[in-house]
């Protein structure tokens, strides 16, 4: 079937899903695109991992690949008037703890890019930006990376102009809760069924439903009785708290030129990247937390997975004190006792999918024709929105790389995730059980 005479059914509206559908509409403008999101594109609040306060978007990665994507993104981030105006190119200070700050220099010289990237020795990065990173853990830190081509971008208003582009563009969004994929009596996808019992159909149905992937997939498998279609170990729903403090004047004049933080640990600390961004214009600083947890729940009858809360929220505004704490012992790591007296006014848990190596899923699904997986953005997903849906629509069409192809594939060969600092480290529910006594 080609692209002509197809008709698709995007669900999620987070960056993949939202840039899949972008890509399609402009590459086939007579198309039939439908996204369908629990949450309205222009919600107040919304669930999707990209739909935040302000998200990172950087090249800096020691993946060659990634670099390269990244690379591709950022660019447009800096010249497209549709995403231009919600990127702020505030560079990168990356401690590290390993020869991360090497690799990636070497990558970006591959790559033939020049853009302003140092290594610097603690001593001297620490007097940058007016010192306001002196009280930083720099506990086992080699050299910090200096990368002043990368930055920051306002997530949620970008995500929310370019879904409204698409929607001028032609494309159909639906807000509705889905309950389970549909099949034909051959097997292949046809589409959705939401909770109310309203029938989508097309003849391609991509998943980017990020977090909420492995329990649809759960569900679809129970009502269709293809078990096939579950994600089994492909892919872990994960969340991370994150917090704002509102800075006062002088708090904002101080840090409203600094770059984003990043914290880089090594599989032997134990912790993942944990970074800082710079004040908004309100004057609201984020960071997030250490821990990356799973919530294991039974999905269906039998099957216990790790899936946000049951809510239509997933809580995600009810952190509880063991969450915020997290983000008190973050924020000590950038800024020390000097943060201590910090109003904090906003605390979010943010749900994602990941793979053990942190790459993405983009593939056709192994179980049903007609079915696309797009998602598991790994806490990393958002800086690649500009040029997702372009990879996704070479997907479904049969024309990605070989290397991206075998690296996005559904059913690849995955190591464990001992080498990788960005998988879940914690049960949730431990995570919130008090210590016990000994």
């Amino acid at each position: 079937m080609t692209s002509n005479n197809a008709s698709y059914l995007i669900i999620g509206a987070g960056v993949f899903g939202v840039s899949t559908a972008y890509h399609l509409i402009q590459k086939y403008p007579n198309a039939s695109v439908t996204l369908v999101d629990r949450d309205a594109y222009d919600a107040d609040s919304r669930v999707a991992a990209s739909w935040d306060w302000n998200k990172v978007v950087r090249a800096d990665y020691d993946d060659k690949v990634y670099c390269r994507l990244a690379l591709e993104a950022q660019d447009i981030f800096k010249s497209d008037p549709l995403w231009q105006p919600y990127f702020h190119q505030t560079g990168v200070y990356w401690t590290c703890r390993s020869s991360y700050a090497q690799n990636v220099i070497t990558n970006h010289k591959e790559l033939g890019r020049d853009d302003d990237i140092i290594a610097l020795p603690v001593a001297e990065a620490r007097k940058l930006y007016g010192g306001i990173f002196d009280n930083a853990d720099y506990t086992g830190v080699k050299e910090v990376l200096i990368n002043r081509a990368s930055g920051w971008a306002a997530a949620g208003d970008s995500l929310r102009a370019v879904t409204k582009r698409c929607l001028e563009l032609g494309v159909k969004y639906v807000t509705a809760d889905v309950a389970a994929l549909e099949f034909d009596g051959r097997g292949s996808c046809t589409g959705v069924k939401t909770k109310s019992g309203q029938v989508l159909s097309a003849t391609r149905v991509v998943v980017a439903a990020g977090a909420f992937t492995p329990t649809l997939l759960e569900w679809s498998a129970a009502a269709s009785g293809n078990p096939g279609l579950r994600a089994g170990e492909r892919i872990l729903a994960a969340g991370i708290t994150t917090g704002m403090a509102q800075l006062n004047e002088e708090q904002y004049k101080k840090y409203k030129d600094m770059p984003v933080g990043f914290q880089g640990y090594t599989p032997d600390e134990g912790k993942p990247f944990i970074g800082t961004l710079p004040p908004t214009k309100d004057g609201e600083m984020k960071w997030w937390g250490s821990k990356i947890f799973t919530n294991t729940r039974e999905v269906v009858p039998g099957s216990h997975i790790s899936s946000p809360p049951p809510t239509f929220d997933y809580n995600q505004w009810k952190v509880p004190g063991p969450l915020r704490q997290d983000i008190v012992e973050s924020r000590n790591l950038w800024y020390g006792p000097a943060s201590a007296n910090w109003e904090m006014t906003k605390h979010r848990i943010c749900w994602d999918a990941f793979t053990t190596t942190s790459d993405f899923i983009i593939s056709p699904h192994s179980a049903s024709k007609g079915l696309y997986v797009a998602t598991c953005g790994s806490f990393h997903g958002y800086k690649f929105f500009p040029v997702l849906g372009k990879y996704v629509v070479q997907m479904l069409e049969g024309e990605l790389t070989p290397e991206l192809e075998e690296k996005w594939a559904w059913d690849r060969q995955r190591p464990d995730s001992s080498e990788n600092v960005e998988y879940p480290n914690a049960e949730m529910k431990h995570l919130l059980q008090p210590a016990s006594k000994l």
